[in-house]
């Protein structure tokens, strides 16, 4: 950060501590001032959105790596920004997730935008072609619908959960209802999918084919029996309707051993902003949200390539001032730097 005395090592010290281990910077003020430092909040709050700001370039080229390849999950979750011009300090904003690349290098993006509606969606897709795994958000549907080289793929985790309320819903009754026996089905899709986990995506596919598609055509035959019996406005006639209308998304995943039968992965890789928003309850500024975006972006693909996050982030914000252009950054990528040669102090 120009004209600060703040250092690579102290900076990665308080991001790791706000993004990864979700103690807020207010907290940390508290934490350094029993060691003898005094560092006031708004200082640690004007770095962050300093860095957020710096490292720009990085989540540019990295985003360049996710709209490469042919696979991007996505999802949404809230945050709430206080000082949004025209906006009340209570309304919702939204952090939107990407996590796509290649196995083995995957990107994790982190987007801030105050609306959930199709314009952060359709700007974060643009110039993308390939497959969308997503759940069934009508935003997603709309694109696709306008883009084709765009294919949704659905999420069975989804349409598991819808399931799995039905019967929390139904009580202790007795005799298993519709929703239980979607969720025994499910449960066995899942089974075939753990047996397979450590396949190339070649055999994946085969495999698939001789194991998981007889249970989908057994779960499709139920579907299809059980949709008219159940009342559309109970919890149990919700999950079958959801079912029959992502039922030709949800079997994508068949069509392309790469695929995931959910999109769990992109899930995960949220928790830890969700956790994190429990402890410091909301972004100030936008600036603040677009910084925070960034800095979790980087922490959870270092994370997802092996990297210690701590160590990564000292490493990149030691040499990143002597970037010259895209080829020098793309050497600090965290998917493209291996772990082993990240220096250790």
């Amino acid at each position: 950060i120009p004209k600060s005395n703040a250092s690579p090592g102290l900076l990665a010290h308080i991001v790791v501590a706000k993004y990864q281990d979700a103690l807020p910077l207010a907290r940390q003020e508290q934490i350094l001032k029993r060691a003898g430092i005094d560092i006031p909040r708004a200082t640690t709050a004007r770095w962050m959105i300093q860095l957020g700001e710096t490292l720009a370039p990085v989540i540019a080229r990295l985003r360049a790596e996710l709209l490469g390849y042919d696979i991007v999950q996505m999802d949404e979750t809230r945050i709430q920004v206080l000082k949004e011009a025209g906006r009340d300090p209570s309304s919702q904003s939204y952090m939107w997730v990407q996590r796509g690349a290649p196995p083995g290098r995957a990107v994790i993006l982190f987007h801030y935008h105050p609306s959930r509606g199709q314009d952060p969606a359709t700007e974060l897709l643009a110039g993308y072609r390939g497959l969308l795994q997503c759940d069934g958000f009508e935003v997603y549907v709309a694109i696709a619908a306008k883009s084709p080289g765009i294919r949704l793929i659905g999420c069975f985790a989804h349409a598991r959960r819808k399931f799995h309320e039905a019967h929390k819903g139904q009580g202790n009754k007795r005799k298993p209802g519709k929703a239980k026996q979607a969720l025994d089905l499910i449960a066995r899709l899942y089974g075939v999918e753990k047996t397979l986990k450590d396949l190339d995506p070649e055999a994946r596919h085969a495999q698939r084919q001789i194991k998981a598609k007889p249970i989908l055509d057994e779960l499709h035959a139920w579907l299809e029996q059980s949709l008219p019996e159940v009342p559309p406005s109970t919890l149990a006639g919700k999950a079958l309707t959801y079912l029959h209308n992502q039922w030709p998304k949800l079997i994508g995943y068949l069509d392309d051993g790469r695929l995931d039968i959910d999109n769990n992965a992109c899930e995960r890789a949220i928790r830890p902003f969700v956790i994190g928003r429990r402890n410091w309850l909301f972004a100030d500024t936008p600036a603040g949200a677009h910084a925070s975006a960034n800095l979790y972006s980087l922490i959870e693909t270092a994370k997802a390539k092996g990297h210690e996050p701590y160590r990564y982030l000292r490493h990149l914000f030691t040499a990143l001032p002597a970037a010259k252009g895209d080829q020098d950054i793309d050497a600090l990528l965290p998917t493209r730097l291996m772990p082993e040669n990240v220096p250790k102090s």
